[in-house]
């Protein structure tokens, strides 16, 4: 709790005030993965490409409807010493990300010669970035969900195939014109 009090640029009590215990973090993740995957179950996008941005801004919204929350949790996630960063970034949640790649591959949109472990790495990899930058305030929350999506956006046009680079190109306009506003 020390570590993610000091990461996260708050006093040793406020973890204690949040959460409790470091328990009680993990059991407030694991309660919001599965509202998270109740939700996105939920969500009718048929374009393979569609469903890995709906994704995406779900949870972005999970992050922006509790900014003190996921700030303290990604802080603990940038300690590579801290427990909380093992029940984030886990095996299923790659899994999610993984299928949502494989769907986008077998419907043709991203190529199938494209490593899907490599591209869901870079994915995240992106995803960090961006929010590295959102919990020490570089990025405003109101720019986060286009700075995200002008990421995994850049990355996913570079595996397209031709039948989804129009969308996505004209997709990573609309986020860098969000940016630049």
């Amino acid at each position: 709790m020390r570590g993610l009090a000091a990461r996260a640029g708050v006093s040793l009590a406020t973890p204690y005030n949040l959460f409790g215990s470091k328990r009680a973090i993990v059991v407030a993740v694991l309660q919001d993965v599965r509202t998270f995957q109740e939700r996105f179950s939920r969500i009718e996008v048929a374009d393979p490409i569609d469903r890995i941005f709906a994704a995406l801004n779900l949870s972005i919204a999970y992050y922006l409807d509790d900014p003190a929350f996921y700030r303290t949790l990604w802080s603990a996630v940038f300690d590579a010493h801290d427990a909380v960063r093992g029940v984030i970034l886990n095996p299923r949640r790659d899994a999610f990300w993984q299928g949502l790649i494989s769907d986008a591959v077998e419907a043709g949109a991203i190529a199938g010669d494209i490593d899907r472990d490599h591209l869901q790495h870079h994915l995240d990899l992106s995803l960090r970035s961006v929010m590295f930058d959102w919990v020490v305030g570089h990025t405003a929350p109101q720019r986060l969900a286009a700075t995200a999506g002008f990421g995994y956006a850049l990355i996913l046009l570079g595996a397209s195939t031709g039948s989804a680079r129009a969308s996505l190109r004209t997709r990573l306009l609309g986020f860098q014109a969000a940016l630049g506003a």
